[in-house]
Protein backbone atom coordinates (compact mmCIF):
# COMPACT_ATOMS: atom_id res chain seq x y z
CA UNK A 1 0.00 0.00 0.00
CA UNK A 2 1.12 3.08 -1.28
CA UNK A 3 2.11 5.92 1.91
CA UNK A 4 1.68 9.05 0.73
CA UNK A 5 3.33 12.23 2.96
CA UNK A 6 2.49 15.71 2.44
CA UNK A 7 4.25 18.49 3.18
CA UNK A 8 2.16 21.89 3.37
CA UNK A 9 -1.26 23.19 3.67
CA UNK A 10 -2.18 24.87 0.83
CA UNK A 11 -4.30 24.82 -2.16
CA UNK A 12 -1.36 22.35 -4.00
CA UNK A 13 -1.18 20.03 -1.54
CA UNK A 14 -5.47 19.46 -1.47
CA UNK A 15 -5.59 19.34 -5.26
CA UNK A 16 -3.05 16.35 -4.88
CA UNK A 17 -5.17 14.85 -2.29
CA UNK A 18 -8.42 14.90 -4.36
CA UNK A 19 -6.50 13.78 -7.25
CA UNK A 20 -5.10 10.52 -5.48
CA UNK A 21 -8.84 9.66 -3.80
CA UNK A 22 -10.34 10.08 -7.40
CA UNK A 23 -8.17 6.34 -8.14
CA UNK A 24 -7.08 4.94 -4.69
CA UNK A 25 -9.79 5.17 -1.90
CA UNK A 26 -7.07 2.84 0.02
CA UNK A 27 -3.48 4.41 0.58
CA UNK A 28 -1.99 6.19 3.19
CA UNK A 29 -2.30 10.05 3.52
CA UNK A 30 -0.45 12.05 5.78
CA UNK A 31 -0.73 15.80 5.67
CA UNK A 32 1.73 17.93 7.87
CA UNK A 33 1.21 22.01 7.88
CA UNK A 34 2.85 24.34 10.38
CA UNK A 35 0.07 26.48 10.94
CA UNK A 36 -2.49 25.28 13.64
CA UNK A 37 -5.28 26.06 11.22
CA UNK A 38 -6.87 23.36 8.47
CA UNK A 39 -5.85 24.23 5.28
CA UNK A 40 -7.45 27.41 4.38
CA UNK A 41 -7.95 30.14 1.38
CA UNK A 42 -5.00 32.21 1.48
CA UNK A 43 -6.44 34.90 -1.37
CA UNK A 44 -9.23 35.51 0.97
CA UNK A 45 -6.86 36.97 3.55
CA UNK A 46 -5.72 40.37 1.41
CA UNK A 47 -9.29 41.51 0.37
CA UNK A 48 -10.81 40.43 4.03
CA UNK A 49 -7.28 42.25 5.59
CA UNK A 50 -9.87 44.80 8.08
CA UNK A 51 -12.43 42.16 8.90
CA UNK A 52 -12.84 39.83 11.70
CA UNK A 53 -12.06 36.49 9.98
CA UNK A 54 -13.36 33.31 11.03
CA UNK A 55 -11.31 30.45 10.07
CA UNK A 56 -14.25 28.47 9.39
CA UNK A 57 -15.57 30.65 6.93
CA UNK A 58 -12.25 30.57 4.71
CA UNK A 59 -11.59 27.11 4.53
CA UNK A 60 -10.46 24.67 1.76
CA UNK A 61 -12.45 21.69 2.80
CA UNK A 62 -14.55 21.21 5.86
CA UNK A 63 -12.37 19.44 8.94
CA UNK A 64 -15.05 16.42 8.45
CA UNK A 65 -13.71 16.27 4.67
CA UNK A 66 -10.59 14.92 5.74
CA UNK A 67 -11.94 12.02 8.02
CA UNK A 68 -14.46 11.49 4.70
CA UNK A 69 -11.09 11.30 2.85
CA UNK A 70 -9.02 9.14 5.06
CA UNK A 71 -6.54 12.04 5.38
CA UNK A 72 -4.52 11.96 8.42
CA UNK A 73 -3.94 15.80 9.19
CA UNK A 74 -1.07 16.66 11.48
CA UNK A 75 -1.17 21.02 12.38
CA UNK A 76 1.12 22.89 13.92
CA UNK A 77 3.60 20.48 13.10
CA UNK A 78 7.02 21.16 11.25
CA UNK A 79 8.97 18.79 9.26
CA UNK A 80 12.54 19.90 9.72
CA UNK A 81 14.33 17.14 7.28
CA UNK A 82 14.09 15.06 4.28
CA UNK A 83 16.28 11.48 4.26
CA UNK A 84 15.63 10.68 0.55
CA UNK A 85 17.74 7.46 0.93
CA UNK A 86 15.76 6.03 4.48
CA UNK A 87 12.12 7.82 2.77
CA UNK A 88 11.41 9.18 5.85
CA UNK A 89 10.91 12.84 7.03
CA UNK A 90 12.25 14.23 10.50
CA UNK A 91 9.41 16.56 12.52
CA UNK A 92 10.53 19.52 14.93
CA UNK A 93 10.03 16.83 17.47
CA UNK A 94 12.51 14.53 16.23
CA UNK A 95 10.35 11.85 15.15
CA UNK A 96 10.46 10.24 11.61
CA UNK A 97 7.90 9.22 9.28
CA UNK A 98 8.35 6.96 6.25
CA UNK A 99 6.72 7.34 3.03
CA UNK A 100 6.80 5.78 -0.50
CA UNK A 101 5.57 9.11 -2.18
CA UNK A 102 6.48 12.50 -1.12
CA UNK A 103 4.39 15.94 -1.98
CA UNK A 104 6.93 19.24 -1.05
CA UNK A 105 3.52 21.94 -1.09
CA UNK A 106 5.34 23.80 1.46
CA UNK A 107 4.97 26.88 -0.06
CA UNK A 108 7.14 30.44 -0.08
CA UNK A 109 7.28 33.02 2.23
CA UNK A 110 7.39 36.50 1.84
CA UNK A 111 10.58 38.02 0.13
CA UNK A 112 12.04 40.94 2.71
CA UNK A 113 13.49 43.56 1.03
CA UNK A 114 17.10 44.88 1.42
CA UNK A 115 15.61 48.32 3.50
CA UNK A 116 17.53 49.43 6.70
CA UNK A 117 14.82 48.98 9.19
CA UNK A 118 13.01 46.59 7.62
CA UNK A 119 12.93 44.57 10.96
CA UNK A 120 11.47 47.20 12.49
CA UNK A 121 8.22 47.07 14.86
CA UNK A 122 5.49 48.34 12.64
CA UNK A 123 6.59 46.52 9.53
CA UNK A 124 4.53 43.54 8.36
CA UNK A 125 4.30 41.52 5.69
CA UNK A 126 1.28 39.19 4.63
CA UNK A 127 1.33 35.94 4.27
CA UNK A 128 -0.85 33.88 6.71
CA UNK A 129 -3.88 34.56 8.76
CA UNK A 130 -1.60 35.18 12.05
CA UNK A 131 -0.38 38.19 9.75
CA UNK A 132 -3.76 39.06 8.65
CA UNK A 133 -4.37 39.71 12.43
CA UNK A 134 -1.06 41.11 13.78
CA UNK A 135 -1.87 43.95 10.85
CA UNK A 136 -5.31 44.49 11.53
CA UNK A 137 -4.50 44.50 14.85
CA UNK A 138 -1.53 47.28 14.59
CA UNK A 139 -3.80 49.20 11.95
CA UNK A 140 -6.72 49.73 14.05
CA UNK A 141 -4.45 52.71 15.82
CA UNK A 142 -2.05 53.56 12.97
CA UNK A 143 -3.06 56.39 10.52
CA UNK A 144 -0.57 56.96 7.63
CA UNK A 145 0.23 53.25 5.96
CA UNK A 146 3.29 52.30 3.64
CA UNK A 147 2.95 49.86 1.18
CA UNK A 148 5.98 48.59 -0.47
CA UNK A 149 5.17 46.34 -3.51
CA UNK A 150 2.63 47.98 -6.32
CA UNK A 151 1.56 44.24 -7.57
CA UNK A 152 -2.04 42.89 -7.17
CA UNK A 153 -1.42 41.72 -3.13
CA UNK A 154 -0.09 45.19 -2.40
CA UNK A 155 -2.66 47.40 -4.33
CA UNK A 156 -5.91 44.91 -2.69
CA UNK A 157 -4.08 45.85 0.45
CA UNK A 158 -3.81 49.77 -0.11
CA UNK A 159 -7.62 49.13 -1.06
CA UNK A 160 -9.10 48.14 2.10
CA UNK A 161 -6.91 49.73 4.12
CA UNK A 162 -8.35 52.94 2.57
CA UNK A 163 -11.55 51.98 2.69
CA UNK A 164 -10.92 51.48 6.65
CA UNK A 165 -9.83 55.34 6.48
CA UNK A 166 -6.30 55.02 6.37
CA UNK A 167 -3.84 57.47 4.19
CA UNK A 168 -1.87 55.28 1.82
CA UNK A 169 1.20 55.16 -0.13
CA UNK A 170 2.33 52.93 -2.48
CA UNK A 171 6.19 52.84 -3.44
CA UNK A 172 6.74 50.41 -6.28
CA UNK A 173 10.11 50.69 -7.60
CA UNK A 174 9.27 50.08 -11.70
CA UNK A 175 8.10 53.02 -13.24
CA UNK A 176 4.44 51.52 -12.90
CA UNK A 177 2.06 49.63 -10.97
CA UNK A 178 1.47 45.83 -11.52
CA UNK A 179 5.08 46.01 -13.24
CA UNK A 180 4.68 42.31 -14.45
CA UNK A 181 1.26 42.40 -15.97
CA UNK A 182 0.18 46.33 -17.80
CA UNK A 183 1.53 48.04 -20.14
CA UNK A 184 1.91 51.79 -19.95
CA UNK A 185 -1.46 52.61 -21.13
CA UNK A 186 -3.69 50.07 -19.04
CA UNK A 187 -1.24 51.67 -16.05
CA UNK A 188 -2.04 54.98 -16.50
CA UNK A 189 -5.70 53.90 -16.04
CA UNK A 190 -4.95 52.39 -13.19
CA UNK A 191 -2.71 54.68 -11.51
CA UNK A 192 -5.96 57.63 -12.10
CA UNK A 193 -8.82 55.00 -10.21
CA UNK A 194 -6.14 54.36 -7.46
CA UNK A 195 -5.13 58.07 -6.99
CA UNK A 196 -9.13 59.08 -6.86
CA UNK A 197 -9.58 57.01 -3.73
CA UNK A 198 -6.46 59.63 -2.02
CA UNK A 199 -3.79 57.43 -2.26
CA UNK A 200 -0.43 57.91 -2.80
CA UNK A 201 1.64 56.62 -5.94
CA UNK A 202 5.27 56.76 -5.52
CA UNK A 203 6.54 54.94 -8.87
CA UNK A 204 10.02 54.63 -9.67
CA UNK A 205 10.72 54.86 -5.94
CA UNK A 206 12.90 52.62 -4.00
CA UNK A 207 12.96 52.86 0.09
CA UNK A 208 16.23 53.46 1.25
CA UNK A 209 15.60 53.21 5.28
CA UNK A 210 12.74 53.11 7.94
CA UNK A 211 13.13 55.12 10.31
CA UNK A 212 12.02 55.58 14.02
CA UNK A 213 12.70 54.90 17.58
CA UNK A 214 10.89 52.23 19.08
CA UNK A 215 8.75 51.95 15.98
CA UNK A 216 7.85 52.96 12.67
CA UNK A 217 7.73 56.81 12.35
CA UNK A 218 8.92 57.24 8.56
CA UNK A 219 11.07 56.18 5.32
CA UNK A 220 13.34 57.92 3.71
CA UNK A 221 13.37 57.52 -0.41
CA UNK A 222 16.27 56.48 -2.17
CA UNK A 223 16.24 60.39 -3.75
CA UNK A 224 17.13 60.85 0.32
CA UNK A 225 13.74 62.30 0.56
CA UNK A 226 12.00 61.50 4.16
CA UNK A 227 8.21 61.23 4.31
CA UNK A 228 6.02 60.33 7.62
CA UNK A 229 4.13 57.13 8.15
CA UNK A 230 3.53 54.88 11.52
CA UNK A 231 3.10 51.50 9.31
CA UNK A 232 4.75 49.34 7.12
CA UNK A 233 3.63 46.67 4.83
CA UNK A 234 5.68 45.38 2.03
CA UNK A 235 4.66 42.59 -0.68
CA UNK A 236 7.60 42.34 -3.38
CA UNK A 237 7.73 38.77 -4.51
CA UNK A 238 8.31 35.39 -2.72
CA UNK A 239 11.26 33.32 -2.19
CA UNK A 240 9.97 29.32 -1.71
CA UNK A 241 10.84 27.38 1.43
CA UNK A 242 13.86 25.15 0.48
CA UNK A 243 15.50 25.12 4.04
CA UNK A 244 14.00 21.29 4.78
CA UNK A 245 15.97 20.02 1.63
CA UNK A 246 19.18 20.74 2.87
CA UNK A 247 22.01 17.98 3.50
CA UNK A 248 19.93 16.48 0.69
CA UNK A 249 20.84 16.11 -3.50
CA UNK A 250 16.97 17.10 -4.01
CA UNK A 251 17.74 19.43 -7.23
CA UNK A 252 17.00 23.02 -6.85
CA UNK A 253 17.64 26.81 -8.63
CA UNK A 254 14.98 29.49 -7.41
CA UNK A 255 12.93 26.56 -6.37
CA UNK A 256 12.66 22.82 -6.45
CA UNK A 257 12.89 21.88 -9.79
CA UNK A 258 10.67 19.26 -11.35
CA UNK A 259 9.79 17.99 -14.37
CA UNK A 260 6.27 17.78 -16.52
CA UNK A 261 5.12 15.29 -14.13
CA UNK A 262 5.90 17.49 -11.31
CA UNK A 263 8.69 14.86 -9.75
CA UNK A 264 11.93 15.85 -8.57
CA UNK A 265 15.31 14.32 -9.41
CA UNK A 266 14.14 11.46 -7.20
CA UNK A 267 11.05 10.03 -8.99
CA UNK A 268 9.35 9.42 -5.55
CA UNK A 269 8.99 13.08 -4.31
CA UNK A 270 7.16 15.38 -5.86
CA UNK A 271 6.98 19.87 -5.71
CA UNK A 272 4.04 21.40 -6.04
CA UNK A 273 2.83 25.09 -6.12
CA UNK A 274 5.27 27.72 -4.50
CA UNK A 275 7.86 25.82 -3.85
CA UNK A 276 8.84 24.71 -7.14
CA UNK A 277 10.52 25.38 -10.19
CA UNK A 278 9.74 24.16 -13.66
CA UNK A 279 10.75 25.28 -16.99
CA UNK A 280 13.35 27.43 -15.01
CA UNK A 281 10.13 29.66 -14.10
CA UNK A 282 8.57 29.92 -10.40
CA UNK A 283 4.92 30.95 -10.89
CA UNK A 284 3.23 31.70 -7.19
CA UNK A 285 0.13 31.78 -8.70
CA UNK A 286 -3.19 30.06 -7.51
CA UNK A 287 -3.97 27.51 -10.89
CA UNK A 288 -1.10 26.80 -11.13
CA UNK A 289 -0.86 25.57 -7.55
CA UNK A 290 -4.06 23.78 -7.99
CA UNK A 291 -3.09 21.93 -11.61
CA UNK A 292 0.41 21.18 -10.15
CA UNK A 293 -0.93 19.64 -7.53
CA UNK A 294 -3.62 17.32 -9.32
CA UNK A 295 -0.95 16.52 -11.53
CA UNK A 296 1.23 14.85 -9.14
CA UNK A 297 -1.71 13.12 -7.36
CA UNK A 298 -2.46 11.61 -10.57
CA UNK A 299 0.84 10.46 -11.45
CA UNK A 300 1.37 9.17 -7.73
CA UNK A 301 -1.79 6.55 -8.29
CA UNK A 302 -0.22 5.77 -11.87
CA UNK A 303 -2.04 7.47 -13.57
CA UNK A 304 0.56 8.81 -15.82
CA UNK A 305 -0.11 12.52 -16.09
CA UNK A 306 1.52 15.54 -17.78
CA UNK A 307 1.37 19.06 -16.33
CA UNK A 308 0.60 21.65 -19.69
CA UNK A 309 1.51 24.58 -19.27
CA UNK A 310 -0.61 27.60 -17.01
CA UNK A 311 -0.40 31.58 -18.94
CA UNK A 312 -0.04 33.20 -15.81
CA UNK A 313 -3.53 35.09 -14.85
CA UNK A 314 -4.00 37.96 -12.52
CA UNK A 315 -7.80 39.84 -11.39
CA UNK A 316 -8.20 42.67 -9.50
CA UNK A 317 -11.17 44.16 -8.56
CA UNK A 318 -10.74 47.68 -6.68
CA UNK A 319 -10.71 51.25 -6.66
CA UNK A 320 -14.00 50.88 -8.57
CA UNK A 321 -12.39 48.89 -11.68
CA UNK A 322 -11.68 45.20 -12.77
CA UNK A 323 -8.89 44.37 -14.14
CA UNK A 324 -7.75 41.18 -16.10
CA UNK A 325 -4.61 39.95 -17.62
CA UNK A 326 -3.06 37.13 -18.75
CA UNK A 327 -0.19 35.29 -20.61
CA UNK A 328 2.57 37.95 -22.76
CA UNK A 329 2.96 41.36 -21.85
CA UNK A 330 5.75 42.24 -23.99
CA UNK A 331 5.32 44.09 -27.32
CA UNK A 332 7.72 41.94 -29.41
CA UNK A 333 8.66 42.48 -32.64
CA UNK A 334 6.17 40.45 -34.79
CA UNK A 335 3.39 40.43 -32.89
CA UNK A 336 -0.15 41.76 -34.33
CA UNK A 337 -1.97 44.35 -31.54
CA UNK A 338 -5.33 45.05 -31.26
CA UNK A 339 -5.98 47.65 -28.91
CA UNK A 340 -8.88 50.22 -28.28
CA UNK A 341 -9.60 52.40 -25.27
CA UNK A 342 -12.25 54.21 -24.02
CA UNK A 343 -12.18 56.41 -20.77
CA UNK A 344 -11.75 53.84 -18.49
CA UNK A 345 -11.95 51.11 -20.79
CA UNK A 346 -9.07 49.44 -22.36
CA UNK A 347 -8.64 45.91 -23.99
CA UNK A 348 -5.17 45.04 -25.25
CA UNK A 349 -4.88 41.72 -27.44
CA UNK A 350 -1.47 40.13 -28.47
CA UNK A 351 -1.26 37.85 -31.15
CA UNK A 352 1.99 36.08 -32.81
CA UNK A 353 1.74 33.51 -35.50
CA UNK A 354 -1.77 34.01 -35.55
CA UNK A 355 -2.22 32.55 -31.99
CA UNK A 356 -3.20 34.49 -29.14
CA UNK A 357 -0.37 34.97 -26.90
CA UNK A 358 -1.65 37.68 -24.08
CA UNK A 359 -4.33 40.04 -23.02
CA UNK A 360 -4.89 42.99 -20.97
CA UNK A 361 -8.42 43.87 -20.19
CA UNK A 362 -9.87 46.66 -17.97
CA UNK A 363 -13.31 47.49 -17.54
CA UNK A 364 -15.17 44.86 -19.35
CA UNK A 365 -15.08 41.89 -18.11
CA UNK A 366 -17.78 40.22 -20.27
CA UNK A 367 -14.86 39.38 -23.05
CA UNK A 368 -11.72 37.99 -20.17
CA UNK A 369 -13.58 34.50 -20.31
CA UNK A 370 -13.49 34.31 -24.24
CA UNK A 371 -9.71 35.65 -24.34
CA UNK A 372 -8.42 33.11 -21.41
CA UNK A 373 -10.03 30.64 -23.28
CA UNK A 374 -8.27 31.34 -26.51
CA UNK A 375 -4.58 32.14 -24.75
CA UNK A 376 -5.10 29.17 -22.68
CA UNK A 377 -5.76 26.73 -25.76
CA UNK A 378 -3.47 28.31 -27.72
CA UNK A 379 -6.16 28.84 -30.13
CA UNK A 380 -5.36 29.72 -33.70
CA UNK A 381 -7.21 31.98 -35.99
CA UNK A 382 -7.44 32.29 -39.57
CA UNK A 383 -5.24 34.61 -42.33
CA UNK A 384 -7.02 37.91 -41.06
CA UNK A 385 -6.38 41.31 -41.61
CA UNK A 386 -5.30 42.08 -37.82
CA UNK A 387 -4.87 45.30 -38.48
CA UNK A 388 -8.25 46.42 -39.61
CA UNK A 389 -10.00 44.01 -36.79
CA UNK A 390 -11.75 45.37 -33.58
CA UNK A 391 -11.99 43.68 -30.65
CA UNK A 392 -15.53 42.95 -30.83
CA UNK A 393 -15.19 40.88 -34.24
CA UNK A 394 -12.32 39.16 -32.91
CA UNK A 395 -14.24 38.14 -29.79
CA UNK A 396 -17.41 36.79 -32.45
CA UNK A 397 -14.63 35.12 -34.14
CA UNK A 398 -12.93 33.17 -31.44
CA UNK A 399 -16.56 32.43 -30.04
CA UNK A 400 -17.39 31.21 -33.56
CA UNK A 401 -14.31 29.54 -33.92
Amino acid sequence: MKEVVIVGSGIAAISAIKAIREHDKECRIELFGEEDNYPYNRIKLSKRLMDDIKIDKILLEKREWYDENDVKVYLDTKVTAIKPESKEVVLDNGERVSYSQLVLANGAKNAAPPIAGIDKEGVFTLRRLADSREIKAYAEDSNKVLIIGGGVLGLEMAWVLSQAGKEVMIAEICPYLMPEQLDEKSCKILEEKVSEHNIEILVATSIKKIVGQDKVEGFITGEEKKIECDMVIYSTGIRPNLDILEGTNIKTDFGVVVNNRMQTNYPDIYAVGDVSEIDSKGFGLWPIAIEQGKIAGYNIVDEDAIYQHINPTVMLNAFGLSLFSIGDKNDQNGINIICEQQEDKYIKVKIKDRVIIGAIVIGDMSKSATLRKAVNQSLELDDLDFNNLSVEELIEIIKNG
